[in-house]
């Protein structure tokens, strides 16, 4: 089975062609980041409490107002964009806090990540879509056959269309929401530096039906590499398929490696 990672940034659009993926005529199942780590925080968990324990005596509005209809014994949920007010930005107290939350959601979304793969796998299908917005920054990238980068190629265009999607924010809350997530232009070299076959950049600078048709392109070249039978091949075959996944671990790896010895040149040269 193919695990295909999907990333991007905010508002370059990577929810719709998740989306677009899980419909006609892909059909592939969606391993959302996103979702998964609201899920692992949700009121009761393990993720909760320590997020409770960090953050709770210093952030008074960290749990949403009761909602009047009783207490169901496993708390109030987490209010996301208090927490968000706490972690997002360049400071150090804020990059300090976000490690501090990414410590305690990223184990948790990972662990999920490999029950929802394996389920999958076990399922027959010919790909999974791995939707991880810090694809590359987690190191999740190297148990990825393939990589997509949704891409636009002006901030700016980033910056109107989240505003435009969340009213509330200023332009530099919006700046910060971005950058966040990392350079999209960053990422899409480093999905093109994977080679031929192993990463692709979907640009999603027009309208919704220009996205449509970049990702069609996109996915018959991923297909012909990938066909539906060779997963069949590979869950008949286990050992075919561990050797298959071992080295697209080890191509994935080297090229991350390349990539790194290139910054390291490139800030040297400064």
């Amino acid at each position: 089975m193919l695990i295909l990672g999907l990333t991007g940034s905010i508002a370059t659009g990577k929810s719709t062609v998740s989306s677009l993926l899980s419909q006609p005529p892909y059909n592939l199942p969606i391993i959302d980041a996103d979702l998964l780590a609201r899920k692992v925080v949700e009121p009761g968990t393990p993720g909760y409490k320590k997020i409770l324990a960090y953050f709770g005596a210093s952030t008074p509005d960290l749990l949403l107002p009761s909602s009047g209809d009783g207490d169901d014994g496993l708390g109030r949920p987490l209010n996301r964009p208090a927490l968000g007010r706490r972690v997002f930005g360049d400071s150090p107290d804020r990059r300090r806090d976000r490690d501090a939350l990414n410590k305690i959601v990223h184990p948790a979304v990972r662990w999920e990540m490999y029950k929802a793969i394996a389920a999958a796998f076990f399922h027959a299908h010919w790909a999974a879509v791995l939707d991880v917005p810090l694809l590359f920054e987690s190191g999740m990238d190297t148990i990825c056959g393939n990589v997509i980068v949704v891409g636009v190629h002006s901030p700016a265009v980033q910056i109107a269309r989240l505003r435009a999607r969340d009213p509330h924010l200023s332009v530099e809350e919006a700046r910060e929401r971005i950058e966040s997530q990392g350079d999209v232009l960053e990422k899409a070299k480093r999905a093109e530096d994977r080679g031929e076959g192993n990463g692709v950049v979907v640009w999603n600078d027009g309208d919704k039906q220009d996205l449509a048709h970049e990702l069609s392109k996109a996915m018959r070249s991923i297909q012909n590499d990938s066909p539906q039978w060779w997963a069949w091949v590979l869950l008949l075959v286990p050992p075919l398929g561990l050797f298959i996944a071992f080295e697209s671990f080890l191509r994935a790896s080297l090229a991350k490696q390349r990539w790194k010895e290139e910054r390291q040149q490139e800030r040297a040269r400064l």
